[in-house]
């Protein structure tokens, strides 16, 4: 699907929304917790959502307070002081929207895009149902609705995980380290369905 830029060029147009998942997820044990929003992550992915030409970053958290930290963040940088003192923050940061759960962030994207879109999920591990970034990419830069699910803690529940229609590679390098921050690895995925070639 291509539609013309203000610059008359023509660009895809990208039905993409990115979800951080804060729970269900797991602990260093593998038991499902929830865990903490921190403010780099929201705004470090939002800035690289907005780079990269994504509709929606939805922030996944059924815990009050921590949904109250992602609206006091928000705030101040969308009508607070922040919103003077860097409007490209306040740009990147309209992306944001909160979820209490994942089964309200479906029912958003579906109504949003009167489709079903296709859920990816990422994973420091590899996986089975694997889809490589090429298809990944070929698919999204078609026009076809995408939500891509981004762990926090030590990744989403293997149950999460089975409920997804493909699970894309792990980030990884030619070292065994294999640790990044889920900042660094969205704007790796992000740069690879969705760079200009």
């Amino acid at each position: 699907m291509i539609q013309e830029d203000r610059q008359g060029a023509d660009r895809p147009v990208i039905r993409l929304d990115l979800a951080l998942v804060h729970y269900p997820v797991c602990n260093k044990h593998g038991e499902t917790i929830g865990s903490a929003v921190t403010n780099l992550d929201l705004h470090d992915i939002a800035r690289a959502g907005r780079t990269f030409g994504i509709d929606t970053l939805y922030i996944v958290t059924p815990f009050a307070d921590q949904q109250a930290l992602v609206k006091d963040i928000l705030e101040h940088w969308q009508t607070g002081h922040g919103a003077s003192y860097n409007p490209k923050r306040k740009e990147a940061l309209s992306l944001v929207r909160i979820c209490h759960d994942l089964a309200e962030l479906y029912a958003l994207v579906e109504a949003k895009w009167q489709q079903r879109p296709a859920v990816l999920a990422t994973s420091a591990k590899p996986q089975a149902r694997a889809l490589g970034f090429a298809e990944a990419r070929q698919r999204i830069l078609a026009g076809e609705p995408h939500l891509i699910l981004f762990g926090t803690g030590w990744g989403m529940t293997p149950e999460v995980l089975a409920d997804v229609d493909g699970l894309l590679p792990p980030i990884a390098g030619f070292s065994e380290y294999n640790h990044l921050s889920v900042r660094s690895a969205a704007a790796i995925v992000l740069d690879r369905v969705l760079a200009r070639q």
